[in-house]
């Protein structure tokens, strides 16, 4: 809701980890038990960002970036350093049963599951540990059954279902108290297409739905594409961008490609091989029947781009290729790690 108080505010949080520094040699296990020298390595490294009731934010960055260790500070598993972190009004850690009330928290490589029991049972334990009343209970397990299609494993012992399966399990145990916000740590790792579709729809009806904030954590760029409308980067414990997927590709990748297409009556006939000298644009490739261009938006834009080129050209077919999000991110790091 615009305006209202931010559900999450995190400032300057800090988060470092020690671990005895090991000497080498023969006696260097002894020296290392009886001295008191330490390796401090910062996890997260002065991170802030707010996050607004009902938004659903892509936390991203790559393996080591603390993301994971963000999440655990969000739900209350670990203790800041320092800085100051709520969520929806609680400091997690220090009100951590009022703090799982509000939350749903599913990683993908860990279960909530119990693993002898059907299903079934799991979400009905569920339901007694956050005290769901019957009625809505029945109602939304009933909306889960037919968003997550459910009903064919629901009594199925868990340690005999799939990992989508299990996934789709592991999301609505997480859902079922309707907690106010949602993390999601690597929700569609090692699935197949079918299965993360499903994921990502049940994800969008229920932040849509719902209102449910939604923070997911993933390496799969492909549901940020289709989930997120804002990102937060981060890497080695700092935040690098924080704000939406366009503005980052204007930023670091604002190139487009047109890709041309010529007729059959002019493919082989040298047509190709003409020059096209326009601002902003720059033949990336060209081949028998057909041409690359690439070309700035913000130089030549692509309506003008395009009533040139078939100005010009004998055209079949165009097609404008945008920038995915892998690229424009690998852009960003390489950009970073150019700078002394």
């Amino acid at each position: 809701m615009p305006g209202s108080e931010p559900i999450i505010r995190v400032d300057g949080l800090v988060k470092t980890f020690r671990s005895p520094r090991r000497h080498p040699g023969p006696l260097g296990a002894l020296r290392t038990l009886f001295t008191r020298e330490y390796t401090v390595k910062s996890a997260v490294d002065g991170i802030s960002f707010n996050v607004d009731r009902g938004e659903l934010i892509g936390y991203i960055g790559p393996n080591g970036a603390g993301k994971s260790t963000t999440i655990k500070m969000l739900t209350g598993i670990l203790v800041p350093t320092s800085g100051e972190l709520r969520v929806a009004g609680l400091v997690p850690w220090m009100h951590r049963e009022e703090n799982a009330l509000n939350i749903g928290v599913v990683f993908g490589q860990r279960s909530q599951l119990w693993w002898d029991l059907p299903l079934i049972e799991s979400f009905e334990l569920v339901a007694k540990m956050y005290r769901i009343a019957p009625e809505r209970y029945g109602r939304d397990l009933g909306r889960f059954r037919e968003l997550l299609g459910l009903d064919e494993f629901i009594a199925t012992p868990v340690r005999q279902l799939s990992l989508g399966q299990r996934m789709r399990g592991d999301l609505t145990a997480a859902l079922l108290h309707d907690p106010r916000v949602v993390y999601l740590d690597e929700p569609t790792v090692g699935l197949d297409v079918v299965a993360k579709e499903r994921i990502r729809t049940f994800i969008e009806e229920i932040n849509r739905e719902r209102g449910t904030t939604v923070i997911l954590t993933t390496h799969d760029l492909a549901d940020v594409e289709r989930l997120c409308r804002r990102i937060i980067l981060i890497d080695q414990g700092k935040v690098l961008y924080d704000g939406t997927v366009e503005r980052l590709t204007a930023s670091y990748a604002p190139d487009r490609v047109l890709v041309v297409r010529l007729a059959s009556d002019s493919a082989n006939d040298g047509t190709n091989e003409r020059p096209l000298d326009l601002p902003g644009v720059e033949v990336a490739q060209r081949e028998a029947g057909s041409i690359r261009l690439r070309f700035d938006p913000a130089v030549m834009p692509a309506p003008t781009l395009i009533n040139e080129v078939v100005r010009r050209y004998s055209v079949s077919d165009l097609s404008i290729l945008e920038p995915d999000l892998e690229s424009v991110i690998r852009e960003l790091y390489e950009r970073r790690s150019a700078v002394p």
